[in-house]
Formats: C-alpha cells, structure tokens, sequence
C-alpha cells in the first residue's frame, strides 16, 4: 500500500468518525426542540431560533473535518518527504 492510499482511507475514515456523532447529535437537537414545541407552542419562536443557531455550531464542526480530509488528499504536508524517503530506500 503507498502513502496515497493511505491518505485516502485515513481521510475516509476521518470524515466517517467525524460525521457520525455529529448528525447524531443534530437528529437529538431538531428531536428536543420538535418536543419543547409541542409542549409549549407559544415558544416555538425562540426554541426554533436558538435550534437553528445550536445546528450551525454543530454543522461547523463536520465542515473542520470535512477541511481536514481536504488537507489531508490534497494539500498534505508531508507529501514530499515521503517521496524522498521512497526514492531514498534501498530496493
């Protein structure tokens, strides 16, 4: 396996493990606001205005990771250094 296929699943991967908590925890927002609004209708203006700012920070975070896979395909450091020390090795 080389360092580009490696990227890849690691990217994968990273993107898997930090999405899956996050729609996690966005289905028990949308689910507690949805309950707080059949409780007390009167309030669904300020339970569904706090309920869109609470999903955008934990939209924020799927976007970090999202960024950091990017990095990690295309801008990745440690590219060059892994090429020398390929054509470095001894066959």
């Amino acid at each position: 396996m080389d360092f580009f296929s490696l990227c890849m699943i690691v990217a994968g991967f990273g993107m898997a493990v930090g999405v899956i908590p996050t729609s996690l925890s966005q289905g028990m927002a949308i689910k507690s606001a949805l309950e707080g609004v059949a409780r007390n209708p009167g309030a669904s203006g300020k339970v569904l205005t706090t309920m869109m700012i609470g999903l955008a920070m934990i939209e924020s975070l799927a976007i970090y990771v999202f960024v950091v896979a990017m990095i990690i395909l295309f801008a990745n450091p440690f590219t060059q250094h892994v090429l020398d020390l390929a054509a470095s090795a001894p066959k």
